[in-house]
C-alpha cells in the first residue's frame, strides 16, 4: 500500500463507524488521506478515528450525523473543511436493509430504507458538491463523489424489493450526478459489492430466517456462493477497499458515471 497515494485528499465518509465505511476510512488514511467519519454512532466512529490517528499517517475526525437530514450533511462537510482546510472527495456509504416479501412491504419499511440508502446519498452528494463548487476548481484533478451501490441494482431479489429499489436509485444518482456536475469538474462514480461480511449482512442473514426465506443462519451465504458466484466465497471489506481507493485517487480522473461491480461474478449470471 502506497502511503502517499491519497496524500492531499480530504475525504468525508458516511456510515463510517463500522463495516465497509470504517475499513475504507482506515485504508484511505493509510494512503495519506485525511478523513472525516460521519455516523449516528459517534462513539464507534471515534474509536476508528482514534486508531487512524494512532497509526500516524492521514488524520481523522469523527462527527455525529443523521444522513437523512440535510443540516447534518452540511455540518459534516463543514467539519471536514474546518479540520483539513477543504474537501475534495465524498464517499457515501451509509446504508441499511430490512427484508420483506413484496406483499409485506409497508410505508415504514419503504421510507426507512429509501431515506437512508437513496435520499441520504442525494443529500450528501448535493451538500458536498455545493462546498466543492464554492472552493473553485482544483488545478490538476477533478473533485470526486463516490457512491456505494449494490448487486441489487442489477439483480431483482424477491425478498429485498425496497433495497433493490433504493440501489437502482443509487445507480441513477451516479449517472445523473455525473452529467449534472461535470461542468463543475466533479466526477461521480461508484462501486457495487455483492455479499460482504459486515454488520449489515450479518443482520440481514438473521432477518432472512425471521421472515421464513431461509431455514438457518448462514444459509443465505451458502446458497449465494453455490448458485450465484463465480469466485466461490463471500467477500470481506479488505476485498472492497482497493476499488474505493482507486476511485478516490488520481488514477480514476478520466472516469465518471461508472458503477464498478465487486461481486465475485454475481452480476454476470
Amino acid at each position: 500500500m502506497d502511503p502517499n497515494r491519497l496524500k492531499g485528499k480530504n475525504i468525508l465518509i458516511t456510515g463510517a463507524a463500522r463495516g465497509m465505511g470504517a475499513a475504507n476510512a482506515e485504508s484511505f488514511a493509510a494512503q495519506g488521506a485525511n478523513v472525516c467519519l460521519g455516523d449516528l454512532d459517534l462513539d464507534e466512529a471515534q474509536k476508528t478515528a482514534d486508531r487512524i490517528n494512532a497509526a500516524g499517517n492521514g488524520k481523522a475526525i469523527a462527527v455525529k450525523m443523521d444522513v437523512t437530514k440535510r443540516e447534518d450533511n452540511a455540518a459534516a462537510v463543514a467539519a471536514t473543511v474546518e479540520a483539513f482546510g477543504s474537501i475534495n472527495v465524498g464517499l457515501f456509504n451509509a446504508g441499511l436493509n430490512k427484508p420483506r416479501f413484496f406483499m409485506d412491504i409497508d410505508e415504514d419499511n419503504w421510507d426507512m430504507i429509501m431515506n437512508v440508502n437513496t435520499k441520504a446519498m442525494w443529500l450528501g452528494m448535493q451538500e458536498t458538491a455545493r462546498q466543492m463548487i464554492a472552493q473553485g476548481p482544483m488545478e490538476d484533478h477533478p473533485y470526486k463523489l463516490i457512491n456505494v451501490g449494490s448487486i441489487a441494482s442489477r439483480k431483482p431479489l424477491v425478498d429485498v424489493t425496497v433495497y433493490c429499489t433504493s440501489k437502482y436509485g443509487c445507480l441513477a444518482l451516479t449517472h445523473c450526478g455525473a452529467i449534472g456536475l461535470a461542468e463543475h469538474n466533479i466526477t461521480v462514480n461508484g462501486y457495487a459489492p455483492g455479499v460482504v461480511v459486515t454488520p449489515l449482512w450479518e443482520q440481514l442473514d438473521k432477518d432472512l430466517v425471521d421472515i421464513g426465506f431461509k431455514e438457518r443462519e448462514g444459509q443465505a451465504y451458502d446458497d449465494i456462493v453455490r448458485d450465484a458466484l463465480q469466485i466461490k466465497r463471500v467477500s470481506y471489506p479488505k476485498d472492497i477497499v482497493g476499488t474505493a481507493s482507486f476511485l478516490a485517487s488520481n488514477d480514476s480522473d478520466y472516469m465518471t458515471g461508472q458503477m464498478i461491480h465487486i461481486d465475485g461474478g454475481w452480476c454476470i449470471q
